[in-house]
């Protein structure tokens, strides 16, 4: 059996200006990155900004598992789906992270039939957007630890930078250092650390402006720090807000590339879900609509953590509003949630199966909750029985949402075909989208409907620092944003060995931290960490390129 890489290695691309004409997109418009990439240029949007949009499918899963659910392939196998019924279509998906590619999980640009390429150059440096905004989060940084070496004019209270580097590599010897070591002349000794680039406010940024103008806003509103007195400082008091924003002058723009099937993919911006909003840019996904009638997009994790904001933080700030759902899950992962150890899944075990099914259960229940038509994407293995898919599609049909079979990965947009059937007929379902909570709630309030209507958990508990944190946004008059909640993405609760469906749990908050340039309060929860490290055996130890630059064990 081929591997994904080799699949790509195989595939023979367009040229990436012939699918830009497929989505209508002018060449002067676009900015190549070789023969197969490309940016598509800002002046396009005044060319399309008045078209009607298109129709928003989101793809979303249950809470994922070591069995896998297949998600982005997903995605990619049903826009490819819906190229091949003559749809004018395009799917808009986040760029992989580094870490996570050299860590765990090996590249994340869909698989075996269905994925997007140029593969390689997608999960590596790609057109350099992770780079940018490394760059210009560690420009702020050198320039906070500057500006308390020259004098310390804001009086920033060394004790209380809320800033600190970023790298993009898992590296757990990074969590927590000490800098300005070595005598006056090398800065001012302090405790820091850094955290991955997905995790930096920078790109939640990149993925939530409209437009450079809009950015560069939010760039000078991020809360740097306090002085000693407790006054918030932002970066804008600094003078670089200019200069960070003009790191951005090329990452804003959207990448173009495409399918193994030539369909049109949008590839932007990557903040991870579990510790940030989980999905690709919104100029992207906005560009995305205007140039085609059908756009699938997908948000990280399952739908307790991605999807949800997806519907409360990026559609409430780009007045986006989905026409169905989409929500992938597999056999194997269900009876991993029922309690199945992952080295017995290819048994038949009913009982397990139902125990897990409950996960999935609840996912559709939340997406209904939004006033949303749920679409259940089975993700076809060979060990897969008739009687688990049928009892599968009883329990989901029973609840009112269609149950198809997707075997995109062996097919390609072939395997896709009645998931795009049924997805189309969804679209045309009542669709009554609304968000889980008003903006000017309390932070506890927003937390809480989030906890009760997508974890199915009692409320909130706050930790006493989390809770002096609370009184202190309050205080400064920050607290009337969406939340954007850091959860372990394993379980529905914030505990990860709580798999199925939990009863009867509170959500316990730790920490809040504010983005005041994203435009939300991070929430977080359980033992999330903002720098994740590498495995016993990384990901990185079966890469390898040969003298004919031939790429292998890259996913």
């Amino acid at each position: 059996m081929k591997t994904d890489v080799e699949i790509a290695q195989e595939a023979k691309m367009q040229p990436i200006s012939q699918i830009a004409q497929v989505l209508d997109i002018d060449q002067d418009d676009l900015e190549l990155y070789g023969k197969y990439k490309a940016k598509i240029s800002l002046d396009a949007w005044n060319k399309v900004k008045d078209n009607p949009d298109g129709k928003l499918v989101l793809v979303t899963a249950i809470n994922p598992t070591p069995a896998g659910e297949g998600k982005t392939t997903t995605s990619v196998g049903l826009a490819d789906a819906f190229h091949k019924m003559g749809k004018k279509i395009a799917v808009a998906l986040r760029e992989p992270s580094l870490g996570p590619c050299f860590g765990l999980k090996g590249g994340a640009a869909g698989g075996g039939y269905a994925q997007v390429v140029p593969m390689e150059d997608i999960n590596l440096h790609f057109t350099g957007d992770f780079h940018a905004i490394t760059t210009a989060h560690n420009l702020l940084a050198a320039v906070i630890d500057n500006h308390i070496q020259q004098g310390n004019e804001l009086d920033i209270d060394v004790r209380r930078i809320a800033w600190k580097r970023v790298v993009d590599l898992n590296d757990r010897a990074l969590r927590h250092v000490v800098i300005g070591m070595g005598g006056k002349a090398h800065g001012v000794p302090r405790e820091t650390g850094f955290d991955i680039t997905v995790a930096s406010e920078m790109m939640a940024i990149l993925c939530l402006a409209s437009d450079l103008e809009d950015m560069k806003k939010r760039l000078g509103r991020i809360v740097i720090g306090y002085s000693r007195s407790g006054r918030a400082i932002v970066a804008d008091e600094l003078n670089v807000t200019g200069a960070l924003t003009l790191l951005f002058k090329d990452a804003i723009k959207p990448n173009l590339v495409q399918t193994l099937e030539g369909t049109p993919a949008l590839i932007h911006g990557g903040p991870f879900a579990n510790i940030a909003h989980g999905c690709n840019s919104v100029m992207a996904t906005k560009f995305a609509l205007k140039f085609a009638d059908v756009v699938v997009t997908e948000a990280g994790f399952g739908a307790d953590l991605g999807a949800e904001k997806f519907l409360d933080i990026k559609c409430r700030f780009a007045g986006l509003k989905p026409s169905a759902v989409v929500i992938v899950a597999t056999v194997r992962a269900l009876k991993m949630h029922g309690g199945m150890p992952k080295n017995e899944l290819g048994k038949v075990d009913m009982e397990a199966l139902e125990k897990g099914l409950a996960n999935l259960i609840k996912h559709i229940e939340t997406v209904q909750a939004y006033g949303l038509p749920a679409v259940v994407a089975i993700n076809a293995f060979p060990t897969d029985t008739p009687e688990e898919l049928a009892f599968v599609e009883k329990r989901c049909n029973e609840l009112g949402a269609e149950v198809a079979l997707s075997q995109v990965w062996a097919k390609g947009g072939e395997g896709g075909l009645v998931l795009a059937d049924k997805v189309l007929a969804a679209m045309e379902k009542p669709n009554s989208f609304n968000f889980a909570y008003d903006v000017n709630q309390s932070i506890p309030e927003k937390i809480e409907a989030i906890v009760k209507r997508v974890y199915g958990g009692n409320g909130v508990v706050f930790t006493g620092p989390a809770q002096k944190q609370l009184e202190e946004i309050e205080r400064l008059g920050l607290d009337k944003m969406p939340v954007c909640m850091a959860k372990t993405q394993y379980s529905l609760s914030d505990d990860p060995a709580k798999l199925g469906r939990p009863v009867d749990f509170d959500i316990t908050v730790k920490e809040l931290r504010i983005s005041a340039g994203a435009g939300f309060i991070v929430a977080l929860t359980g033992d999330i960490l903002t720098m994740p490290g590498l495995p016993k055996k990384p990901a990185a130890e079966n890469m390898d390129i040969d003298v004919n630059g031939k790429i292998t064990g890259l996913f």
